[in-house]
């Protein structure tokens, strides 16, 4: 009986045993979660990265929690944390403001939780990667671009007779912006020490939002009396609403303007002669490698591309603190002359948003039509 009943609690102990490790193993089978938090999806980029990191973390088996804050950075943080609480083992976050999102980043971290800043800087030395291009290159691409439109070395412009040039920022929360200045004034500033650019205005636009951008050039015009030769705008939404009042006076494909990231209205106005330069920042290239550094985080692979930069260099603050590893993409400048080839032809943008409201006899051959004929001569 006893010899029996031992026996009964042993197969019990070994059922129970069997029936715990496949507990454990459907367990071990739950997906992982990866999150993605961006400060808003007003800006058009936002929502087709977010489209794109979703599928690609969906494809290896992740799932995904995504949240975008609206601007609003008291949000955002509390969005990251309900994250964490939420079992995350990583987090993608597009930051708002890059100081602010430092507090909910850190407890992230804290928690075990690999944060990688996405395009925008996060100022913590706890994230554990920050992907991004080579965003002071942004900036003396713009400045070339419309320096070049205006022919600033060809004799017509001079201290006595100086390019009136107006520069507008992005939101000052975004350390991005003030390393797009960095560029834009390695290339300006030496125009403006012998008297040839005459700054006459230099405004931040909260939000990158196109309406705050088109009140302060409507402001800017009726100061200068519309005496305005050129304009260093930092994104393609500030330009596009700054271009709105430069159209109300007349001076829309007259003044030289600046843009970035190729948005398909930017590259619109280009081919249709009025916006001057946008600057590529090819997603598609963007996007997979923050999914690829999200996995190998998790995996706790190593990682040989990253490279370390101080805090200082990266916010152009010599009081910042601290290391972080970092990845940088590079960047292309987007002009009448090459944005069918690097936007149209590359599938970067369709053809038909592209040269919307172009007339058909003005328009070049679709490129798919290209192809065919590429190969009917071949």
């Amino acid at each position: 009986m006893h010899s029996k009943f031992v026996r009964v609690l042993s197969i019990l102990f070994v059922f129970a045993l069997v029936l715990g490790m496949s507990v454990s193993v459907v367990r071990g089978q739950d997906p992982i979660k990866v999150g993605l938090s961006f400060s808003d999806f007003a800006t058009e980029r936002w929502r087709n990265e977010e489209i794109l990191m979703r599928g690609l973390l969906e494809d290896l088996g992740y799932e995904v929690i995504s949240q975008e804050a609206n601007h609003d950075v008291v949000l955002q943080n509390n969005q990251i944390d309900n994250m964490v609480t939420q079992g995350v083992a990583a987090i993608i976050v597009v930051a708002e403001d890059g100081d602010a999102a430092a507090t909910a980043v850190d407890a992230a971290a804290a928690a075990g939780v690999h944060v990688l800043a996405y395009d925008r800087l996060i100022k913590s030395p706890n994230i554990a990667a920050y992907l991004s291009f080579n965003n002071v290159e942004v900036g003396r691409q713009q400045a070339l671009g419309v320096l070049a439109a205006l022919d600033i070395d060809g004799g017509t412009w001079t201290a006595e007779n100086p390019v009136r040039l107006v520069k507008l920022g992005g939101s000052p929360t975004d350390n991005n912006a003030i390393l797009f200045r960095q560029g834009q004034d390695e290339i300006l500033q030496p125009y403006v020490d012998s008297g040839v650019i005459q700054v006459v205005a230099d405004q931040w636009v909260d939000n990158w939002d196109a309406t705050n951008a088109l009140r302060i050039m409507e402001n800017v015009l009726t100061a200068q009396n519309n005496e305005i030769d050129a304009v260093v705008a930092s994104n393609d939404g500030t330009a596009l609403g700054a271009l709105q009042a430069l159209a109300a006076q007349g001076l829309a494909g007259v003044v030289p303007i600046s843009g970035q990231d190729a948005t398909a209205d930017g590259v619109n106005s280009i081919v249709r002669g009025q916006l001057t330069v946008s600057i590529l920042k090819d997603i598609r290239d963007l996007s997979p490698l923050a999914v690829e550094l999200i996995d190998a985080l998790i995996k706790g692979e190593d990682i040989p591309e990253l490279q370390t930069f101080t805090m200082a260099e990266l916010t152009n603050d010599p009081a910042r603190e601290g290391e972080v590893q970092a990845y940088f993409l590079p960047v292309f400048q987007v002009n009448a002359e090459n944005a069918y080839d690097l936007v149209v032809a590359s599938g970067f943008q369709a053809y038909d948003d592209v040269y919307r409201d172009v007339p058909e006899n003005e328009r070049p051959p679709r490129p798919e039509m290209m192809e065919a004929t590429a190969e009917a001569s071949s």
